[in-house]
């Protein structure tokens, strides 16, 4: 990516996320691509890059292990081991060794499953392999401690053998010698020592001419000195130039697996580079959980729509002192363009500005951004930046002609891929002169479909904002009542400066406000007037907004709920239905079973039985009987329809129903425990107890 000018960066604060970005790297090859990070233009390496550091990420969510821990710095070891003649020693080994294991626990992690699962952590191994020879080798010199075993040679085991049977004879002699001394009185208190890789007897001094062999030196206060005694100094000579052949032997088996090994200096550098890759990508998944980086969408072309999208550090800074941070959302696209932010000082302007400027820079870099998931982000060749008082001294250049010198740079290399930054656009100079460059500037710039943020407090720009295509208003919003900014950006209208609000908050004398409200144009005052009245209306509406969409979802959960309730209610009445029809079949087939078992029986007792009409009798009982129930059983049923049981004496003139065949009549007299009942036209002697008093229902409980 192109930048403009050179501080652009730490503008930004581009640095200080390297910076953080780098204190989670362990390996030396990750700490340095951290700090020289790159910001690419292309879409696949940038994807790819986005996509590594999200799927490490969900292993970090996922409480999954990755088996990279491989940290050592052994880049100089393996650049040595590809130079012909040279030799590796025992601990480079042991490094080296630790290199492969390493590689293969990577290998094997990413058996067909996880491939599918994380093909973009995948493709770090791609086109390289695992050479298992390389573990074997080793393994057939050192040990895991770094040792060279006996059998890496068979002159090394005879040597060593041959050294193991001169130190036992050695001891043997020099215990022998000692003792003696000692019996003599001649040995100080540490008995004996090494000097030079020899074994010495430590006497006393005033006794060291007594003792035959070499005198190797005296301690400090000269009371002690340390004598080869004559009987080991041929052991000693042996055991020396035995130890001295191991060492020539082990160097020479060394500098054999160095050259045998070199051919795959390659191979290793490639296992130190994935190693160093790896380290670098749990960095970047690290770095996106402390500042809680989602993967927005990628575009190739350049466009930005931001949803809830936070400054890295500053979201960073307000979780360590356990602040909120306010989220900015805005879209830049080829409709609009530009964006003119206007609004209070300290209001949050150069922030949102910066907000969108450096999440760009870490989204180009492969690192995750703060910002909803659903968000979109192209990708831009170029980025401009123009924040703050850049008077240089040293080119004898005032504030405002500097600033005309950095929009000359814009206006001329300013293209369809460009993304700028202007803070004051216009500053330093005359209000009205300075305005009309300002505007001159933003159109230029419009004409070559460049994007970016100008923050502003000219009325003009804000007017301008409204009726040029391309280019769209946003401000900042501000609580007049409590006089404290809000820190939200609101696109769509341009904001008030607050000057005379702020003035009030900070205490100025009110007689002074007024008189320079006075010295203000009357048209210019009542703009901006308007402008805080429409900016405080369209936080009520937000307000009230909050509360209908809030409402809105009360609604719908209570029509869920409602529904949840009436599904029951439908589904317990269904289960009721279900039930009385099963208890309707029950009986049926319990009727039915019972009319097979008695009609059966009938046929035993048809064959068996002499008296043939009685069995035609019982037959007709059977199923006559049922017939008669169900002609009752309506018949009631119609009889309950229009009458009302009562339970008064009955008397002359009373209706009565007859319990057992529910017809109705008129009682029309009574004898005794009995009653003569006029039903139809035909009276009925009928037993008092099979009567009962009913009334006629009105039309209206008939209807009912």
């Amino acid at each position: 990516m192109r930048l403009y000018p050179d501080s652009a960066l730490v503008q930004l604060e581009f640095d200080k996320v390297r910076s953080l970005l780098e204190a989670h790297c362990k390996t030396v090859y990750a700490q340095q691509k951290a700090s020289h990070l790159r910001i690419h233009t292309r879409k696949e390496y940038i994807e790819l890059e986005l996509r590594q550091s999200f799927e490490y990420k969900q292993l970090f969510l996922q409480s999954q292990y990755f088996p990279n821990d491989f940290t050592l710095p052994i880049a100089k070891d393996l650049k040595l081991l590809g130079i012909p003649g040279a030799t590796l020693n025992a601990e480079q080994w042991v490094h080296i060794r630790k290199l492969c294991e390493n590689t293969a626990s990577i290998f094997r992690w990413f058996d067909s499953e996880r491939r599918l699962a994380f093909p973009s952590m995948a493709a770090v191994i791609a086109g390289t392999h695992y050479e298992k020879q390389i573990v074997e080798k080793i393994d057939e010199v050192l040990d895991e401690n770094g040792n060279v075993l006996d059998t890496a040679s068979p002159e090394l085991q005879h040597i060593r053998m041959s050294l193991y049977r001169k130190r036992n004879e050695l001891r043997r002699v020099f215990e022998k010698v000692i003792g003696k001394l000692a019996k003599a009185g001649y040995t100080a208190d540490i008995d004996e020592s090494f000097s030079n890789g020899r074994r010495v007897v430590a006497v006393f001094s005033e006794h060291k001419r007594q003792v035959k062999g070499i005198l190797h030196g005296e301690s400090d206060s000269r009371k002690t000195a340390f004598i080869e005694p004559e009987e080991t100094i041929e052991l000693n000579n042996e055991v020396f130039a035995l130890e001295h052949e191991e060492g020539r032997e082990i160097q020479r088996i060394l500098r054999a697996l160095t050259a045998a090994l070199s051919v795959h200096a390659p191979l290793l550098q490639q296992y130190l580079v994935i190693a160093g890759e790896f380290d670098f990508i749990r960095a970047k998944a690290k770095l996106a959980l402390d500042m809680n980086g989602e993967l927005p969408n990628l575009s190739d072309k350049a466009q930005v729509h931001l949803i809830n999208a936070y400054h890295p550090l500053l979201l960073l800074y307000n979780k360590s002192s356990k602040k909120s941070t306010i989220p900015l959302t805005l879209t830049l696209d080829e409709r609009n363009r530009i964006l003119v932010i206007s609004g209070p000082n300290a209001g949050g302007k150069t922030v949102a500005m910066k907000t969108l400027g450096l999440n760009q820079l870490m989204l180009q870099s492969g690192l995750l951004v703060p910002v909803h998931p659903t968000s979109e982000m192209g990708i831009f060749k170029q980025l401009f930046i123009h924040i703050g008082d850049t008077q240089n001294l040293e080119f004898e250049l005032s504030t405002y002609s500097s600033h005309l010198l950095h929009m000359k740079y814009f206006i001329e290399t300013a293209n369809g891929k460009t993304l700028f930054f202007i803070d004051e656009l216009g500053s330093g100079s005359d209000p009205n002169l300075g305005g009309a460059f300002a505007e001159v500037i933003m159109e230029e710039l419009s004409r070559r479909h460049a994007f970016g943020i100008v923050t502003t407090h000219y009325l003009n720009l804000k007017v301008m904002a409204n009726h040029t295509q391309g280019i769209i208003n946003g401000a900042m919003q501000f609580d007049e009542v409590n006089l404290q900014p809000l820190y939200k950006l609101v696109v769509g209208k341009p904001g008030s400066s607050y000057t005379f609000a702020i003035a009030e908050r900070i205490g100025l004398p009110q007689h002074l406000i007024s008189k320079a409200r006075k010295l203000v144009e009357e048209d210019h005052f009542k703009l901006d007037r308007l402008l805080n009245r429409t900016e405080q209306d369209l936080q009520e509406l937000d307000k009230e907004k909050k509360q209908l969409q809030k409402l809105l979802k009360e609604n719908e959960r209570l029509k869920k709920e409602m529904e949840l309730v009436m599904d029951k209610e439908r589904h317990r009445q269904q289960v009721e239905l279900l039930k009385n029809q099963n208890r309707i079949t029950e009986e049926r087939l319990a009727y039915l079973k019972d009319m097979e078992r008695k009609l059966k029986q009938i046929v035993l007792d048809w064959k068996k039985s002499e008296n043939k009409n009685e069995v035609i009798k019982n037959l007709q009982n059977l199923l006559f009987k049922r017939k008669e129930e169900i002609v009752v059983n309506k018949l009631a049923k119609k009889v309950d329809q229009k009458y009302k049981e009562l339970t008064q004496h009955i008397s002359v003139g009373s209706l009565v129903k007859l319990k057992k065949n529910y017809q109705v009549g008129e009682v029309k007299e009574i004898r005794g425990k009995r009653a003569i009942v006029q039903i139809g036209v035909l009276p009925m002697n009928v037993d008092l107890s099979d009567l009962v008093s009913v009334e006629k229902l009105p039309d209206e409980e008939k209807k009912s």
